[in-house]
């Protein structure tokens, strides 16, 4: 009698990406628990019980589950905080529908969904919420959270205006959002759903400061096996300096199998469209300009240094091509292995405009980089290209976005989505960082610069999983790796590039269990 173990899901497919390497398999997935058991060719068959879940797939695209390694749930979370106001035609509409809610926290009043074309952000829109509600802190999100209405008092309250509603900004508000219990936790489960249901199994997270006591939930979700997400979460200081302490108590706190603590984030400089950027040379419609805002670099590298001593990574996020390199000097500084690669798993996040040169020593040095393949499907061709040339000229244009150089340069890929400015879309992601086209299509920009579609999803899987420090559990469908497994709709290398983005996730585990089917 045989002692063969048996699988208690089997997937059959002829198209398996394993992420081991760029070819398909034409086999089986056989998963046992909350591990892969077996990959291979054929059907499989040996591993099969009479209690095996038999999933057969057809020609639906097999992958490891996806890693997104740089999002913000607090950002997503405040988007859908308080009254929903979309359907508010006029701000007396809206008042009526906030007076009906109690006060959130019993604090303030928020609301979200504001339609600016609707009623403006003015001060006749601001003398009414004072008549309405006096001296009560009003803060109404527009849709999306681009922007907000925000009266006097809420403005004295949290410190922010309706030019600097951006979370880095508004995180005296995340406090009142992440220990309001009676919202954060469906919203929590809300975003692991619909990360879910892309494919999505593992994220690292962006924590202001010391997450305002949100680790606790986390700490309690994932004890209570509630938690369909594997989270890795930054310490980003933005009230505060970086806690080296409280890096070493979350490492103390969290060893599960699905929070830890990740290291530290920090912001250098913005985007070149505000003239934010950090370059090397002047900005082309501004002689002389090379970044309109002052970034603190010395303090970047000392917290960056403390943080390497005691063992922790540390990501920084750049734009331009400047703020790279000094990124790049910054990490030159940090322990190294006898090979000269970098000893702890430090990264730059973005990387929208960089020098070639740089991306060879990102290289050298092992450092990471975490780029937004998605980036290009919020922007419109001729006024990104006109910005591009106004900004810094064709020349220097011909470096943005410059993935090929940083796979040729064997820089490590991981993929990001800086959510919520992106929601995660592993066949829209393939559109533009493959094909190179803007949401319209048409030319390709910079094709030069894309990279293969077996790159960008082992970017998604293999590289975001050695950057979460998780290459030996997840990333690859391999035996012995947990089964965190994503399935697409339809073999995208069957597919014509300019047609992919109508493929979504049908199927996604976590640890062997479907979170999400649409089969």
């Amino acid at each position: 009698m045989s002692n063969k173990q048996t699988a208690d899901i089997l997937l059959r497919s002829t198209a398996i990406f394993t992420a081991t390497d760029i070819s398909l398999i034409n086999g089986y997935v056989a998963v046992s628990g909350n591990k892969i058991l077996a990959v291979g060719t054929g059907n499989g068959s040996e591993f099969l019980s009479s209690e095996t879940l038999i999933y057969e797939l057809g020609n639906k695209l097999i992958c490891p589950g996806f890693s997104d390694v740089h999002c913000f749930f607090t950002g997503f979370a405040a988007g859908y905080a308080g009254v929903d106001i979309s359907e508010a035609a006029t701000v007396r509409d809206a008042i009526l529908l906030l007076k009906d809610i109690p006060l959130f926290n019993n604090a303030l009043i928020l609301g979200h969904g504001w339609n600016m074309e609707a009623f403006p952000n003015d001060n006749s829109t601001l003398q009414s919420l004072e008549e309405a509600f006096g001296s009560i802190p009003v803060i109404l999100f527009e849709k999306g959270g681009d922007t907000c209405i925000i009266n006097k008092s809420a403005a004295e309250i949290y410190q922010f205006t309706s030019d600097t509603c951006y979370p880095e900004s508004y995180w005296r508000l995340l406090k009142e959002i992440l220990n309001n219990r009676e919202f954060i936790i469906p919203a929590l489960k809300d975003y692991m759903a619909m990360l879910n249901g892309r494919g999505v199994t593992s994220v690292k997270e962006m924590g202001f400061d010391n997450f305002y006591g949100f680790t606790d939930t986390l700490k309690e979700l994932e004890k209570s096996s509630q938690l369909t997400l594997r989270v890795n979460f930054m310490s980003q200081p933005v009230g505060f300096d970086a806690d080296m302490q409280y890096g070493i108590d979350m490492k103390n706190y969290f060893s599960g199998d699905f929070v830890r603590f990740s290291g530290f984030n920090q912001m250098t400089d913005g985007s070149i469209s505000q003239l934010y950027a950090d370059l090397k040379e002047p900005y082309t419609c501004t002689p002389g300009l090379f970044c309109s805002q002052e970034i603190d670099y010395e303090k970047i590298e000392q917290e960056v240094l403390a943080a390497d001593k005691l063992g922790f990574r540390f990501s920084l996020h750049a734009q331009g091509d400047a703020a790279i390199h000094k990124a790049i000097q910054i990490f030159s500084k940090c322990q190294k292995k006898p090979d000269g690669k970098l000893l702890n798993r430090h990264s730059i996040t973005d990387l929208e405009f960089s020098d070639p040169a740089d991306l060879e020593q990102m290289g050298e040095l092992g450092i990471i980089a975490e780029i937004y393949p998605q980036i290009q499907s919020i922007a419109e061709r001729s006024s990104k290209l006109a910005m591009i040339e106004e900004k810094i000229g064709k020349e220097r244009g011909r470096y943005y976005w410059n993935r090929r150089k940083m796979a040729d340069s064997k820089v490590i890929l991981s993929c990001a989505t800086d959510l919520p400015l992106l929601i995660d879309n592993i066949p829209e992601s393939i559109y533009h960082a493959c094909g190179g086209w803007f949401p319209e299509g048409g030319e390709a920009y910079n094709k030069e610069n894309t990279l293969t579609i077996p790159e960008l999803l082992k970017a998604w899987t293999k590289g975001g999983a050695y950057n979460l420090y998780c290459e030996d559990t997840l990333g690859t469908l391999e035996a012995g790796k947990k089964a965190d497994i994503a399935v697409l709709n339809e073999n995208i290398f069957e597919t014509a590039l300019e047609d992919i983005r109508h493929i979504q996730v049908c199927l996604t585990f976590i640890d062997g269990i479907p979170v999400y089917q649409a089969l």
